[in-house]
């Protein structure tokens, strides 16, 4: 009988050995870290003319051939412009097909490590 426990506790050991081998340890994996938009111009909830022009900043971290800015589902086109910081600064204009609507202007954009970010603010575009 004592053969037969002492077995039991050799496979027992090795079996939960093997589980903690698979554990999560975060030394193997990279941290995530989103690209941050700030500097939003024009501000949130202001009023803008069909045509305007908008601009943001996005982080050092920001892969600039991803970014990808949409108005009120529109695709704008829009002008990437390195900084010596590192950051991008981006511009673009607000469809002039715009007019009496509330409209959002989305940001998305890939960073390192395969993270994604998404931004955006509220604009009231008059007639």
């Amino acid at each position: 009988m004592k053969r037969y426990s002492s077995l039991w506790i050799l496979v027992l050991m090795m079996f939960t050995g093997t589980c903690w081998a698979y554990g999560g340890g975060s030394s193997s994996s990279k941290a995530c870290a989103k690209p941050k938009f700030t500097d939003l111009v024009p501000a949130e909830n202001t009023e803008v003319v069909p045509g305007a022009t908008f601009s943001f900043t996005a982080s050092a971290n920001t892969y600039p051939d991803s970014i990808k800015v949409t108005v009120k589902g529109q695709p704008a086109p829009i002008k990437v412009t390195p900084r010596d910081s590192g950051s991008v600064e981006v511009s673009g204009e607000i469809p002039k097909t715009l007019k009496g609507t509330y409209a959002r202007i989305a940001i998305t954009a890939d960073g390192q490590n395969n993270c994604k970010g998404a931004d955006g603010w509220l604009v009231k575009i008059t007639e």
